[in-house]
């Protein structure tokens, strides 16, 4: 018998207590009875952050794949390159390239209004980089169109250790010491490069019109050179396949010979085809061993301070994401499924921390047999007193018999 695998990531979804909850998380707060079904089989925590690592989405989700990020890791943006179908030459640095809106101040201020340009649009940012390639590139220098705000940038011979700042770690702060000092440091000149050619883009003063954020600047951070990472089906004897709206997950995927499963409508927003995620999955397990599904959305709520975004991000996963799967999950003949919380984006900090982070996984003979549930929050999982360390290890843990 073929037991089948399915791990269901709700980005970003653990978070603090919020006074405005009344002290709760979002979690505690969301409606969620199909991942509160999960969570009474068994519920823990894992530290998916090693120490001295920046808890960013791609350590996180590298951990969670089984993945030692001390190990494999050389940045994000080769694992994007990699989803986008760019091949990285020895001598190529990639950088993550976000469209962002900087409050440029009479003052000599810079403040970091949004690391999206205010969620702009797949196609809005199309037509933003086509403009970019045509202004910025020269030889030695280039630059992809991704989804939304995410591009990338690939610069040979580039400045792979330079020093550059996740921009959704600086939201509602002054970049103007990081933009004026550029001494010993060409990616922050290559930033202001953008300013002229945004300043006028019709994109934008269409979102001006409309008062939308305007995408004014680019954004460069997360550089590395190509990685190399032995293929999943040789270290686990299984066929995975991947679905995620983000170029970073779907790179990752790439890299460890996972199978790309396209969803139309998959945005990476808390408008993203939810259920079309679940539904595909299900129709990849009938083929694959395991499928790892990604979605965004709560991470986006964390990131813009929006509680109430984040608590229907969580419901509409748990109902259309989670609560599908667990339906179609009902034809297959053995499976167990994990849901989890790759790390933490608290509403109050606008960012990712480390804290270990809430997961739950059921089999399929204990979750029928289940008469109760444990609602799936930050604090039951630290009472459960479980705790995987490091992260990694949870796919071994996962994929064994225990």
């Amino acid at each position: 018998m073929n037991k089948k695998y399915i791990i269901l990531v709700g980005d970003g979804m653990a978070d603090y207590p919020i006074d405005e909850l009344g002290g709760k998380t979002p979690l505690e707060a969301a409606h969620t009875p199909y991942m509160d079904r999960i969570a009474s089989c068994r519920i823990g925590l894992v530290r998916t952050i090693p120490d001295g690592m920046e808890p960013g989405s791609d350590t996180a989700n590298l951990a969670l794949l089984g993945y030692d990020p001390v190990k494999y890791l050389t940045g994000r943006s080769p694992l994007e390159a990699a989803s986008m179908g760019v091949s990285l030459k020895p001598d190529d640095v990639a950088f993550r390239m976000n469209l962002v809106t900087l409050d440029r101040r009479s003052n000599g201020r810079f403040i970091m209004i949004s690391h999206s340009s205010g969620d702009i649009s797949t196609q809005e940012a199309g037509r933003i980089v086509e403009t970019l390639k045509q202004g910025l590139e020269k030889p030695g220098l280039s630059i992809y169109p991704g989804v939304a705000y995410r591009h990338l940038l690939v610069w040979e011979n580039g400045p792979e250790k330079a020093y550059t700042i996740p921009p959704h770690d600086v939201l509602d702060q002054d970049m103007a010491s990081y933009l004026v000092d550029t001494s010993d440091n060409p990616v922050p000149e290559l930033i202001k490069a953008s300013w002229d050619i945004l300043k006028t883009h019709p994109v934008n003063l269409e979102r001006r019109r409309a008062g939308l954020l305007e995408a004014n600047s680019i954004w460069l951070w997360g550089q590395g050179k190509a990685p190399e990472m032995p293929l999943f089906r040789d270290r686990f004897g299984l066929a995975g396949g991947v679905i995620s709206a983000v170029d970073l997950i779907k790179g990752i995927g790439t890299y460890i010979g996972f199978k790309p499963i396209y969803v139309e409508g998959a945005t990476g927003y808390l408008n993203t085809n939810y259920q079309g995620k679940a539904l595909e999955a299900l129709k990849g397990l009938k083929e694959l061993d395991i499928v790892f599904v990604h979605v965004e959305a709560p991470d986006e709520a964390g990131h813009n301070g929006n509680y109430e975004e984040k608590i229907q991000a969580i419901e509409r996963f748990d109902e259309k994401v989670v609560g599908t799967v667990l339906n179609g999950l009902k034809a297959f003949e053995d499976y167990r499924v994990m849901v989890v919380s790759d790390h933490f984006t608290p509403i109050i900090k606008k960012t990712h921390t480390r804290e270990p982070a809430p997961f739950a996984w059921a089999d399929q003979s204990t979750l029928e047999s289940k008469s109760t549930t444990t609602p799936f929050t930050e604090s039951n999982a630290a009472a459960s007193g479980l705790l995987i360390d490091p992260g990694h290890e949870l796919m071994n843990d996962f994929l064994s018999n225990k």
